[in-house]
């Protein structure tokens, strides 16, 4: 059976300008005249947005002004689920094209905008007003005038140059160039004992035979003691410790005497407590005297008193009538 050929597509393929590639897409462009939004390649070639991410950009782009653009309920019109939409609006949070900014209402009531913009990068570097630029002066056609000879004027004072505008969209997570914090050293013992530098010595080394992929070389285990030594000497005991160091590494683990290095120090447990605070635990606590409630002799109402009686209306109700009777 013979191939079928679109004739609108040929027809297009024939109307596009100069040769046809022998490789690779080939564009048809046909002008919007209604329903389009305006994508920048900034945003569609973005190279460290996920494809999940730019297609959530454009949906958002998309969606007229106060249109709701939670998770929720991006969800009911995509096909990821509420985890990967997640994942891409902090991406776009990231990246300057989202950010949710807290404002107050002038009832009082404190309200979280979500912001997109489109060219995040336009905001941190924002252009002059089209007002302030000077206007331009049309020069008159040169007259031949005679000019007597004068002092020559007095030169100008320097105009200090304006400063420059703080930005208008700052994003709220730092971008993946900005600089990093100094990591945390690891945590040293009060004393390095020879009985906590065997203890340790012996743990790190023995961490093969419980999780082969934490196979450490001799200078490795002579650097993470100290470490190892500060959880000992913080009661910890040697299971918990292995534990707490290889349980769910990451797949692949390519640097094994890292990851205990940052686990030693990120997950140091805190030091024992000492017999005063055991002491204080202990204390019995003060006690404090709560009022009964009674009920109301003559309404049936509850109300708090050492001793039984009449509730506060019915008292003064009594007091008015034995007054006019008096």
């Amino acid at each position: 059976m013979d191939t079928q050929h679109n004739t609108a597509l040929t027809r297009a393929l024939a109307e596009v300008p100069g040769p046809l590639p022998t490789s690779g897409v080939i564009h048809i462009t046909l002008p919007h005249t209604d329903r389009f939004t305006v994508v920048g390649n900034h945003l569609a070639q973005h190279p460290d947005l996920s494809c999940t991410a730019v297609g959530i950009a454009v949906r958002i782009q998309s969606l007229p002004q106060g249109a709701k653009m939670g998770i929720k309920a991006l969800a009911t019109h995509c096909k990821e689920g509420e985890k990967r939409i997640a994942a891409a609006l902090r991406e776009l949070e990231a990246h300057g094209y989202l950010r949710r900014v807290r404002d107050r209402l002038p009832s009082g009531r404190i309200i979280t905008r979500t912001v997109f913009c489109n060219r995040p990068a336009a905001l941190l570097h924002p252009r002059r007003p089209a007002a302030e630029a000077p206007a331009p002066v049309q020069e008159p056609a040169p007259v031949p005038v005679r000019i007597p000879m004068a002092a020559p004027p007095a030169p100008e004072a320097p105009v200090a140059p304006p400063a420059p505008s703080a930005p208008l969209f700052v994003p709220r997570v730092p971008p993946p160039t900005a600089p990093k914090a100094p990591r945390r050293p690891l945590p040293q013992p009060s004393e390095l004992t020879p009985e906590l530098d065997r203890a340790a010595t012996a743990l790190l080394s023995d961490l093969h035979r419980h999780a082969p992929q934490f196979t450490l070389s001799e200078d490795d285990v002579r650097r993470l003691v100290p470490g190892v030594a500060a959880w000992l000497e913080r009661a910890a005991r040697p299971d918990a410790i292995r534990r707490a160091l290889t349980d769910d590494p990451p797949q692949p683990l390519k640097h094994p005497a890292k990851l205990l290095a940052h686990r030693l120090t990120e997950l140091l447990p805190p030091a024992p407590p000492g017999v005063d605070a055991l002491a204080a635990l202990d204390r019995p606590r003060p006690r404090f005297t709560v009022t009964p409630f009674q009920t109301c002799e003559d309404c049936d109402r509850a109300f708090r008193s050492p001793t039984p009686g009449h509730c506060r209306d019915c008292r003064e109700t009594r007091a008015a009538y034995a007054q006019a009777a008096a």
